[in-house]
């Protein structure tokens, strides 16, 4: 690949109407972030020098959402206006793109879209990939680029055709331009290869090409897909890439195709993780969503909820019906079971919690055991409290701890204990609220608790 310099596009301006939510289209969730954070994923992995990000209905809802992201992409955001088509869009994209480097930008150009969140870093690249092969890499009639082409699309055979644009070619199968659906003749309404909205351009070619744009079509817009059709007509080299896999070219326009895209890109993130050596005992009732770290050897069990950004170390067991929230870690060896939550809590080595527990803002170190029915009490009201249990603890069944509390190291609550005080390290203490029955012998278990494992997996 020549050494020209790469911008990518992202189309994000849409109002999202068919949605019938209230927020913008780009900031539906999936799979722990944003529908807009895929498509700026996918663009950075191309390493573009500019990433420009075409905004406008609920503009700034998404610049407060997604200002982290943008900066750290260093992205350059554009108003559109009044939305009046994707050619429309482009061309205020490479205005402000000109502007941003300081003259007309000379390098190559992705076109991309802030609501079809599955496309893959791959796929992007194969279309920039056409505007540099050489001739004696060139392939033809496989769908592989060839000859270092002006410009390329995004195309496949295998979609439900309602909506999409259809490819144009001659009889020899050459390119001709991409006509949108409601300005197709009867005849092109049956072509099967749609267009799917992506693009490579080299910058010249769309620079020439996006003032010459007209809107007098059914729906009074600029198609960005009648620049293809004007190099077309200039005789110029055009590709297509065909697409094997539909399922990258999913656009949200309603929840449904939400729910859709959902299932695809869950099915990506439990590969990964399998992949790593993370045993997922039912993948169809279980929900990880993206930036989760599990170590090897971990067991997931079914109907288990782990959330964005929770790290879990190797030979854990968590679930079934575990709900892991942001901020939760579990440590090497540590077990979380039936209907346990966690939220912004690190559970130790060894440690356990295997039932009916809520653990919210809580530290708990190694080989302590946290009995059925434990919740740590971290909201008053107005604040969040940390609520600490030390190595080796041992929780009874149905403790509250009410933060901000210590339990000390070795420490003891009995079953259904109220702790409003700290805990010393060796104490037992019991009631309500919970007051020192005494401290314990080293290394002898408390008289008639049993073992921490005994009281642990009471049901």
């Amino acid at each position: 690949m020549s050494e020209r310099s790469l911008a990518v596009i992202v189309l994000a301006a849409g109002k999202g109407t068919r949605t019938r939510v209230s927020m913008p289209k780009v900031l539906l969730p999936l799979c722990g972030a944003p529908l807009l954070e895929y498509a700026l994923d996918a663009a950075s992995a191309l390493r573009p020098e500019h990433i420009v990000v075409v905004l406008h209905h609920g503009m700034e809802q998404i610049q407060e959402a997604m200002a982290a992201r943008f900066a750290d992409a260093g992205c350059i955001l554009v108003d559109q206006g009044e939305p009046r088509g994707t050619g429309h869009a482009a061309q205020r994209a490479l205005a402000a793109l000109d502007e941003h480097v300081g003259g007309p930008f000379q390098g190559d150009i992705v076109v991309s879209y802030g609501d079809m969140p599955l496309i893959t870093p791959a796929t992007l690249a194969d279309l920039v990939q056409c505007l540099h092969v050489p001739h004696e890499q060139a392939h033809s009639g496989n769908g592989h680029p060839h000859i270092g082409a002006v410009a390329s699309v995004l195309t496949c055979d295998s979609l439900p055709s309602d909506g999409y644009g259809r490819i144009l070619r001659d009889g020899e199968g050459r390119f001709l331009g991409i006509r949108e659906e409601k300005d197709c003749s009867p005849e092109e309404l049956e072509i099967d290869e749609v267009n799917t909205g992506f693009y490579a351009f080299q910058g010249r070619a769309l620079r020439e090409c996006l003032p010459k744009l007209r809107s007098d079509n059914k729906q009074g817009e600029y198609y960005l897909t009648d620049v293809l059709g004007l190099l077309a007509e200039a005789g110029e080299d055009l590709e297509t890439v065909l697409t094997f896999d539909p399922d990258e070219t999913i656009g949200i326009n309603n929840l449904a195709q939400l729910s859709e895209a959902r299932w695809v890109m869950q099915e990506r993130i439990l590969l990964e993780h399998m992949d790593r050596g993370v045993i997922i005992e039912d993948p169809a009732t279980t929900v990880i969503e993206r930036d989760v770290e599990i170590g090897a050897e971990t067991k997931i069990l079914p109907f288990t909820v782990i959330r964005n950004g929770v790290r879990i170390g190797s030979h854990c067991e968590v679930g079934p019906f575990t709900h892991l929230r942001v901020g939760a870690t579990l440590e090497d060896a540590a077990e979380v079971g039936n209907f346990v939550e966690m939220k912004k809590s690190t559970l130790g080595a060894g440690s356990k919690a295997k039932h009916l527990t809520y653990l919210g803002d809580t530290v708990i170190g190694q080989r302590a055991n946290i009995g059925a029915g434990t919740i740590t009490a971290n909201y008053d009201g107005t604040n969040k409290h940390k609520t600490v249990i030390a190595d080796g603890a041992f929780i009874g069944s149905g403790t509250i701890v009410v933060a901000p509390r210590r339990v000390g190291e070795a420490a003891t609550t009995g079953a259904g204990a109220v702790v409003t005080k700290d805990v010393p390290d060796g104490e037992v203490h019991l009631g309500v609220p919970a007051r020192l029955h005494r401290k314990k012998t080293p290394d002898k278990p408390p008289e008639g608790q049993g073992s921490p494992e005994g009281q642990g997996d009471a049901s």
